[in-house]
């Protein structure tokens, strides 16, 4: 395994700037203002030839009670019982303030491995402050800047010594979409294994209850929760191996996103920044959860969510929390399901499942409903079922004729999954009606088991591809020659 290493410290001295350097992306959202990150996350970091695992943690503050910033120290600290080495940072433009001192002396009881480090210590401005922070007897400090990337020689010489084996590449986290298929609809399948675990991006809007239902898959609270509406900032991935109550457990990485809430509501930079990280996180998933909160369900942002998730291609599953305190459960189902046909009809038969983040009930259908959106995602059909079937399809609904020219389908093959995609050779395709096109779509759905997930139907003309095209004219031609000559 890749060395772990988790940059703590109060907050505002620059742990997300250099989150950010370190993975090589802008992940970690950063602002001046402090008390931005609040959740743990984690990436792959590099630095030279080093590959490690890098968690970018809450600030440190002096709170140990059920307060927003007494559950942050406690996700903070459990970051640093999990790392092989905390990087302890210090403002060095600040200088050491009591709050330093205190968390230095927590770390040095808690972390196998610490190393110093002054942050913000470009310029001369900071010298004293370098020279402060030998007070706290961690050794000699690495003078760092976050934000020009100064010093990161001296830090690849702390973690050196630290580091087993460095990893070759940083694992790419995007999975994979749009495998493409040949003629007989052949092409190799990602299995969900440990090193490519199925990627699930948990999507709503705020305090729907994403980061609860989370933690109480995980088994343990290791997502910041609480009745603040807003709390999660970040889109936070995490390792699960969850499992069936027979035992038979499934590798997944689960990515908590921000709230999205509706555009003219969101004012402030931080919040754009969260809802930009949760878009991102929809990108990176296979399978999209939609959580709604089962008083409010399916509100305008609700649709929003999950029409992007069909947009990018992925694999859809709603899911309805709070369930526990709805009353009339049978009424509110139909109402629910009523609405979702109505509403989200490009995710027609996607599957709808009830769950209580708080109880834990529902989240075995939640699982099953995961998985079996996952294989849809994956479906391939057979070149000679889908042409019989587009016979049939024919003859009970023959495509219309615009402006007199017939439009004749010859051929159809899948020629992508994730998600499945489908090729009709056809004349005239930039004729051919939309409402056609989902009558088609809609076909496939139903008869080969498709429901709920991102159907791409593709019509392609044959105009070039005509073997006689051409040939009447060339023929005339080498037929005159041959009169023309005999005379």
């Amino acid at each position: 395994m890749s060395l772990t290493l988790a940059i703590v410290g109060r907050p505002n001295v620059g742990k997300s700037t250099l989150f950010n350097r370190l993975v090589g992306k802008r992940l970690a959202l950063v602002d001046d203002q402090p008390g931005v990150t609040r959740d743990l996350r984690e990436g792959e970091g590099r630095l030279g030839d080093l590959r490690f695992t890098v968690i970018d943690t809450a600030g440190l503050e002096d709170a140990t009670d059920d307060s927003l910033q007494g559950r942050m120290r406690r996700l903070t600290e459990r970051a640093v019982d999990m790392a092989d080495v905390c990087l302890f940072m210090i403002d060095a433009r600040a200088g050491l303030t009591p709050t330093d001192e205190m968390f230095a002396e927590i770390l040095r009881k808690r972390s196998k491995h610490v190393i110093l480090a002054a942050n913000k210590a470009e310029g001369s401005a900071a010298d004293a402050g370098v020279l402060e922070a030998y007070n706290l007897g961690l050794g000699e400090p690495v003078r760092l800047s976050g934000e020009h990337g100064e010093g990161m020689t001296d830090l690849y010489a702390q973690l050196m010594p630290l580091a087993d084996a460095a990893e070759e590449e940083a694992e790419d986290d995007a999975p994979v979409v749009e495998i493409e298929l040949d003629e007989d609809g052949e092409g190799e399948t990602p299995l969900i294994t440990a090193a490519k675990p199925l990627q699930v991006a948990v999507v709503g809007r705020p305090n729907a209850g994403k980061s609860t239902l989370i933690n109480k898959i995980m088994g343990e609270d290791r997502l910041l929760t609480g009745p603040e509406a807003g709390i999660t900032r970040d889109a936070i991935s995490l390792r699960v191996d969850w499992a069936d109550p027979d035992g038979e457990s499934t590798p997944m990485r689960i990515f908590d996103t921000a709230g999205m809430r509706k555009k003219a509501k969101v004012q402030e930079k931080l919040e754009k920044l969260s809802v930009s990280d949760g878009l991102r996180a929809v990108k990176f998933a296979e399978v999209v959860v939609v959580l709604l909160d089962a008083a409010i369900p399916f509100e305008q942002q609700d649709l929003r969510i999950a029409d992007l998730a069909e947009r990018e291609g992925r694999a859809v599953v709603v899911a309805v929390n709070k369930w526990d305190v709805e009353e009339n459960k049978q009424e509110k189902l139909r109402e629910l399901k009523e609405s979702f046909d109505r509403l989200l009809p490009q995710l027609r038969g996607a599957p709808l499942i009830t769950v209580s983040a708080k109880t834990g009930r529902g989240l075995e259908r939640l699982r099953a409903a995961i998985l079996r959106a996952h294989d849809i995602w994956n479906r391939r059909v057979p070149t000679a079922a889908l042409n019989r079937w587009l016979t049939a399809m024919l003859e009970q609904h023959p495509p219309p004729a615009p402006q007199g020219r017939r439009i004749k389908l010859r051929y159809m093959t899948q020629a992508k999954t994730r998600p499945p995609g489908f090729v009709v050779m056809c004349s005239h395709p930039d004729k051919m009606p939309a409402s056609y096109t989902r009558y088609l779509v809609n076909g496939l759905r139903e008869d080969f088991d498709m429901p709920g997930t991102p159907i791409r139907l593709t019509l392609r003309g044959q105009g070039d591809k005509n073997p006689y095209k051409g040939r009447r004219k060339k023929n005339a031609g080498a037929l005159a020659k041959h009169l023309k000559g005999r005379a």
